[in-house]
């Protein structure tokens, strides 16, 4: 080996040694770096929450899906130890509601009470709708059943069935109260009168209280309502109850007969509530509400206050949530282009 080599040996061997330490450096910057994108979320989902949580519901107060809020929200605050402020949005078919949440900041401190026609019935009715159901919002937990009944003015002249179907076959096309063109509401009243070969024109509302009021007072002389909504009003004689489109009849009210029984043909129809968060909601803090949720529609308490509002509890994990809001996004939307139902 000769004198000029061993420089250029010792060299060689100098920057190798340099590059392997610069790599080394890098990759523990790198290391560390990844250590600090996953810590925040497990640190912030054991931190939270630390202050109140916002739960918007899209429609006015009163209505089946404000009553279920407001019942599982007061137990999932208890269970987090924050207050969970349920705030009232109604309008534009639960959109207003849908685009507020949606640009929310993804921390879990804003929810939001969606069903039919924020996941699974917009889609299919806005050409231009302002969100993504699948892209903007983050499935957290499904709610609960809200099952329909139809009901009439207690002072009109439909007084069962028979008189019902005479109504909506007569020349002269009626009319109902309806939550807006589209709502799950809507949509069941709309199959109902293709089913018996009927017309009537909807008159729309913005939310199930004052067109309950409408109806009890006669300003408008039928509607499928929300049972959880309608039960008391029929339970005091302000509204009557004509059948409920299911296979069985409802245990809250089991004097109403079904369609099948009440001689229209057999029909089912029935609503559902969800929970959604803003997407790109930590999945930590997801899954936290998730489990609060689930839990606090497990309790005795809750149980039977829903029941009692004749609605039924569900939950179910994220996954099986968006699992579910697809599958009736598909199988609501065959049936609005069947129908040709478009508010656009």
């Amino acid at each position: 080996m000769t004198s000029s080599f061993l420089p250029r040996v010792v060299l060689k061997a100098a920057l190798l040694k340099a590059t392997f330490f610069n790599v080394a450096l890098r990759g523990a910057a790198a290391l560390c770096a990844m250590a600090f994108t996953v810590l925040p979320d497990t640190a912030s989902a054991a931190e939270f929450p630390d202050h109140p949580i916002r739960w918007l519901v899209p429609f006015s107060a009163g209505g089946g899906s404000d009553i279920a809020t407001r019942i599982v929200a007061k137990h999932v605050g208890d269970a987090l130890g924050q207050p969970v402020v349920v705030e009232n949005r109604p309008g534009a078919a639960t959109i207003v509601a849908a685009q507020e949440t949606a640009r929310a900041a993804p921390d879990g401190y804003t929810l939001m009470t969606a069903g039919m026609s924020t996941l699974a019935l917009n889609p299919s009715l806005y050409k231009n709708l302002p969100y993504d159901p699948g892209r903007n919002l983050t499935p957290v937990s499904t709610l609960v059943a809200l099952p329909i009944v139809l009901v009439t003015s207690p002072g009109s002249d439909l007084t069962d069935m028979p008189a019902v179907l005479r109504y909506l076959r007569s020349e002269q096309p009626g009319s109902y109260a309806s939550l807006g063109v589209g709502s799950p509401h809507h949509l069941a009243m709309e199959l109902f009168l293709e089913s018996i070969g009927g017309r009537a024109t909807a008159i729309p509302y913005k939310g199930t209280p004052p067109a309950l009021q409408d109806v009890a007072s006669g300003v408008v002389p039928l509607m499928m309502a929300d049972l959880a909504a309608a039960r008391p009003l029929i339970q005091a004689g302000k509204l009557r109850a004509i059948a409920v489109p299911a296979a069985q009849r409802s245990a809250q009210l089991p004097d109403v007969p079904t369609f099948a029984e009440a001689g229209a043909n057999p029909f089912e129809a029935a609503a559902w509530q969800g929970v959604v968060a803003p997407s790109g909601t930590p999945a930590p803090i997801v899954d936290k509400l998730s489990r609060a949720i689930v839990a606090a529609l497990q309790s005795p308490d809750v149980v039977k206050q829903l029941r009692l509002q004749g609605m039924e509890p569900t939950g179910s994990t994220p996954a099986q949530f968006a699992e579910y809001a697809s599958e009736e996004r598909e199988r609501w939307g065959a049936v609005i282009r069947h129908k040709g139902i478009s508010v656009e």
